[in-house]
Formats: C-alpha cells, sequence, structure tokens
C-alpha cells in the first residue's frame, strides 16, 4: 500500500512538472498567433475599403457617362426640332394649295331676271318736310379773363408796389374784361330774339329752352361779375387796390393779373376755401 501511494504521489509530481514546463510554450504560442492574427484581420479590412472605394467611383463614373449621353441626346433632339420646323411648314403650305379645288365661273345671270327687276313696282316715296333746324347751342362766355391779347407787366427792380403805371395797367385789364362781357350779353339777346318761334317738334323745343335757361344762367353770372368789375375799378380810383382786405399784406401783381378783381392775398383765400369746406362737410 505504502508503495502505491508513493507511485501516485511520484506520478503527480511529475505531471504537475510537465505542466509547468508546458506553460510557458503554450503562452508564447498563443503571443506569437495573436500579432498574425491582428494583422490579417487589418489586412481584410482595408480589402474590403478599397472594394468599395472602387464600386463608388465605377458608380460615379456610370452616372456621369449617363449626364453625358442624356445632354446628348437633348442636343440632338433640340437641333432636329429646329431643322424639321421649316419642313413641317412647307409641307402645310402645299397641303393647302393642292386642297384648294379652282374657282368655277359664276353663272351668267339670265336677261328674263332684268326684265322682272324692271317690272317691279317702284317704291313708295314719302311726302318731303322741311328739315328741321338744329339748335345752335350758343357758347357760354367765359367768366375769366380772355388771354388771346393780353401782355403781363414786366416788373422793374426797385420799383414801387402799385405805381401809375400798374394801375393804368390793371385798369385797361378790367376795361377789357367788361367790354367782352357786354357783348356776350348783346349777342345772347340777339340770339334769343331769333330763336323766340316754337318749333311744332317737342324735342326742338325742349332743346331750346334748355339752351335758353343755360344762357340765361351765364348771363346772371356775368351781370354779377360785371358789378363786381365796376367797384374794383372804383377801389382803383380810390388807391386802395392790390392790398389784402383782411391782413393789409400786398396781393402781388401776378395774382392780380391772374385774377383781376382779387381782393384778398393767396393765403388768407386759402384760409377762406378750408373754412368754407369745413362748415359745408
Amino acid at each position: 500500500m505504502a508503495t502505491k501511494k508513493a507511485t501516485a504521489k511520484a506520478k503527480s509530481k511529475a505531471k504537475t512538472k510537465a505542466k509547468a514546463k508546458a506553460a510557458p510554450k503554450k503562452a508564447a504560442r498563443k503571443k506569437k498567433v495573436a500579432p498574425k492574427k491582428k494583422a490579417v484581420l487589418k489586412a481584410k479590412v482595408k480589402a474590403k475599403i478599397k472594394a468599395k472605394a472602387k464600386v463608388k467611383a465605377k458608380a460615379k463614373a456610370k452616372a456621369k457617362t449617363k449626364t453625358k449621353a442624356k445632354s446628348k441626346v437633348k442636343a440632338k433632339s433640340k437641333t432636329a426640332s429646329k431643322k424639321a420646323a421649316p419642313r413641317k411648314t412647307v409641307t402645310k403650305k402645299k397641303a393647302t394649295t393642292k386642297k384648294n379645288p379652282p374657282k368655277k365661273a359664276a353663272p351668267k345671270k339670265n336677261s328674263v331676271n332684268k326684265a322682272v327687276v324692271k317690272k317691279k313696282a317702284p317704291p313708295k316715296t314719302k311726302p318731303k318736310t322741311a328739315p328741321r333746324k338744329k339748335a345752335s347751342i350758343s357758347r357760354p362766355a367765359n367768366s375769366q379773363l380772355q388771354t388771346d391779347n393780353f401782355t403781363p407787366y414786366a416788373i422793374k427792380r426797385g420799383e414801387e408796389y402799385m405805381n401809375e403805371n400798374q394801375k393804368a395797367h390793371f385798369r385797361q385789364i378790367l376795361l377789357n374784361w367788361r367790354n367782352e362781357l357786354m357783348v356776350e350779353v348783346d349777342r345772347t339777346v340777339h340770339h334769343m330774339q331769333d330763336e323766340a318761334a316754337n318749333p311744332p317738334d317737342p324735342a326742338d323745343r325742349a332743346t331750346l329752352e334748355e339752351e335758353f335757361s343755360i344762357e340765361l344762367r351765364t348771363r346772371d353770372r356775368e351781370r354779377r361779375l360785371i358789378k363786381k368789375i365796376d367797384s374794383t375799378i372804383e377801389i382803383i380810383a380810390n388807391d386802395d387796390y392790390g392790398w389784402c382786405d383782411s391782413c393789409g399784406v400786398e396781393i402781388g401783381i401776378r395774382r392780380l393779373e391772374a385774377r383781376p378783381t382779387a381782393n384778398k392775398c393767396i393765403d388768407c383765400k386759402t384760409l377762406d376755401e378750408i373754412k368754407e369746406k369745413q362748415l359745408g362737410a
């Protein structure tokens, strides 16, 4: 029994020694194998990356070639359409010329129809009536100053406002204006006397009445304007012409030439107009 135990111990010791000797060898082998596997894995990864890059490059090249081919096809189609357009028009013109048949000569009218036309009864003629007189609507005289023969006053440097020359200039303007209005009044009186007859047509009668009412309205307005012109001539005689009635400032020669009967400066007149608008609103 003792010998068996000793042999068993010896065997176990031998095994442990063999294991201890084999362990460093295995570790060395593992160390040698490990870097080799890493290198192989790295090589495989690099190969995969290169393959992917090649595939991408090939796809890009194919896409470029396809786009170039499409652009070429489009350019060819455009040029072909441009060339084909005039040809189509020519063919259409030819077709239209072919389709138009030759015009047939118009048949001659029979002499029988002419005889029938001659035998027709003549149309009834209406009794001639006297033509209506067109109502000559007279143009109403303009309430403003006529500027046909008007010459503006030449202002001299250092000239006194409303001197004798200026007063004479404005007095002449007012007298000419008054004479024009009086001529218009005489013309309307003669016109109304000439057209006093009542026409038979009610439409003509209505136009005449409307014309007379317009003329009388304008003459009434001009009558009031003549009174205003006479009053301004009196103001010139009293040496009060050309000054504002509200503030006493000079009205101005150019404003008086535009409206000789003005009695207010431009500022006071604009204020009055604004007040009138506000009160009227």
